[in-house]
């Protein structure tokens, strides 16, 4: 047995047999990969780069006018703080345009509330009492075996007395 491995001592019992199935396609063969690579330039990158343009043609455009004519100092303080003003302004309608559906959603929700919660607080009342009931049917067996302890341990009290 010394030139022997183990493993050519065992007896073989099954063969398993690598199975010939093909690998998965690559990431990038994939249909739904691709249009992700379309996608992510015509919806993401694209936009991007347009708004970054935008910002940067205005910037040149607003710097060019500025410091034209000797460059006049009101009119840059004055489109700087435009320009600080726009996001709070942008922000603010945001806001107001959100606390209007919520008037608009409450008030159509206000009306259709009272209905459905009496139905809820009528299902929760049910199911209170269904969840006592159990409550009391688990627990009274232990109480049986305490009034049976109390009774055994009064008998057994009073027949060493006695």
């Amino acid at each position: 047995m010394q030139g022997r491995s183990v493993a050519a001592s065992l007896p073989i019992y099954a063969k398993i047999q690598s199975m010939k199935s093909p690998l998965p396609p690559r990431p990038e063969d994939h249909p739904s990969y691709q249009l992700h690579r379309k996608q992510l330039w015509t919806q993401i990158l694209l936009p991007m780069l347009t708004a970054a343009l935008v910002f940067i043609a205005v910037i040149v455009i607003t710097s060019v006018a500025t410091f034209r004519d000797n460059g006049d100092v009101s009119r840059w303080a004055a489109i700087s703080e435009i320009w600080l003003v726009l996001p709070v302004i942008a922000a603010g309608l945001i806001l107001l345009l959100v606390l209007l559906g919520l008037i608009y959603l409450v008030s159509y929700i206000t009306p259709i509330i009272p209905p459905y919660t009496y139905q809820a607080q009528r299902f929760v009342y049910r199911v209170e009492g269904i969840v006592k009931r159990f409550a009391e049917f688990a627990h009274k067996p232990a109480l049986v075996l305490q009034e049976l302890s109390t009774l055994i341990r009064n008998y057994l009290a009073q027949v060493r007395k006695g």
